[in-house]
């Protein structure tokens, strides 16, 4: 892996971009339109709630590699103060290099579960998330207070928590992924980030080492 360039995007620009995220459904509501964005500092991966059953090694793998690579040119991408563009050299394509491919902290709700409790549920991120509590880091997230009830993060918080997830070197075709709030139409919940960030919920060929997908990362 080799990054030929970065752009840096500051902790304002973040905000003000991810208060225009839309729902896939439901008419495409603004979800954080009357909510409160803010990052926060160092927080511990543990105190995160997973609605994901699995990360894969693989994507654990890309995210760590992502991790030193940008360590060595002096970036810690676990406690960014905003987000990153940055490009990778690539002969595939007709430039010679990939991008922009974009990394941010994740992405958290405070959710409400069925059992009453308000809790900071991972939304994007997971293997983020996931490759800070193997290395012992705590970690930088963008965290959302208040969002509307009738619109929830579209799968329950697990109630293990970490203790649920499964290292996976492939994801076989019955796994229970998540437990859906809606299973008949789960994707109406999805935040389109993807329409905010471009690529950031793209799957990417192994050769990637942004492999940053909405049900994985």
């Amino acid at each position: 892996m080799k990054i030929t360039r970065i752009q840096t995007i500051s902790e304002h620009e973040l905000l003000d971009r991810l208060a225009t995220t839309r729902l896939r459904g439901h008419g495409q509501p603004v979800i954080y339109e009357n909510a409160r964005l803010e990052l926060v500092r160092q927080v511990d991966p543990k105190t995160l709630f997973p609605a994901q059953r699995y990360v894969l090694k693989e994507d654990y793998q890309t995210v760590l590699d992502i991790y030193q690579n940008f360590q060595v040119q002096g970036i810690d991408v676990f406690g960014l103060e905003g987000g990153l563009n940055f490009w990778m050299a690539n002969p595939d394509f007709p430039s010679g290099e990939e991008g922009p491919i974009p990394f941010t902290p994740p992405i958290v709700e405070m959710s409400l579960e069925p059992d009453g409790r308000t809790i900071p549920l991972i939304n994007d991120g997971m293997h983020r998330i996931f490759t800070a509590m193997k290395l012992g880091r705590a970690i930088n997230i963008i965290l959302a207070h208040h969002v509307p009830h009738k619109y929830p993060y579209y799968a329950y918080a697990l109630a293990k928590g970490w203790d649920e997830v499964v290292e996976l070197e492939q994801l076989p075709d019955s796994f229970v992924k998540k437990t859906y709030r809606d299973p008949e139409n789960y994707k109406a919940l999805f935040r389109d980030f993807n329409a905010v960030f471009d690529g950031i919920q793209k799957q990417r060929k192994k050769t990637n080492p942004a492999t940053l997908q909405p049900e994985s990362a």
